[in-house]
């Protein structure tokens, strides 16, 4: 009986902590990355990898290793564990944003269900205001911006030239 609870226990942590880490990622590209929230300030390299809707940041100092975030259904912080996507938000970003904004950030795609988009020939631009937000949003070939000046959050996510 002690094995087969065993087996049951192991069985769920794979299931539930490691389908973040098991993704095989088709887009694999380093980039400068800026992430400064109210818990994680980082700025260097790393590489984004990403599928359609799953995305993994590695963070790198120095050429070593020191971070990933992996956003599938849940977000995988290393070092922190799994979290929904509503309480990755609370904890590192604000409880106002949607589930999917880190997600979406990462990817280039836009945010709050697209309000205020502005197309342009290089990407597109959104800018949010509310009484919980104030956001500007670019994405472009060569980076991905994304800066709530109300909550004190820059993320900025460059191509390395020559990439």
């Amino acid at each position: 009986m002690m094995f087969i609870m065993k087996s049951f226990i192991l069985w769920v942590s794979l299931l539930l902590f490691g389908g973040c880490s098991l993704k095989q990622y088709e887009v694999t590209e380093p980039k400068v990355i800026v992430l400064k929230t109210p818990k994680i300030k980082f700025a260097d390299t790393g590489y984004v990898r990403s599928t359609d809707n799953s995305v993994k940041i590695e963070l790198f100092t120095a050429g070593q290793a020191v971070g990933k975030i992996a956003i599938n259904h849940l977000v995988c912080v290393e070092g922190e564990g799994c979290l929904s996507k509503g309480s990755f938000n609370e904890s590192y970003l604000n409880k106002a944003y949607p589930d999917t904004i880190m997600q979406h950030i990462l990817l280039g795609k836009p945010i709050f269900n697209a309000q205020h988009l502005q197309r342009s020939d290089e990407g597109f631009e959104q800018r949010i205001q509310n009484k919980a937000v104030n956001i500007i949003y670019r994405v472009d070939a060569n980076q991905i911006y994304f800066k709530d000046k109300q909550n004190r959050i820059l993320i900025k996510i460059k191509t390395i030239p020559g990439q």
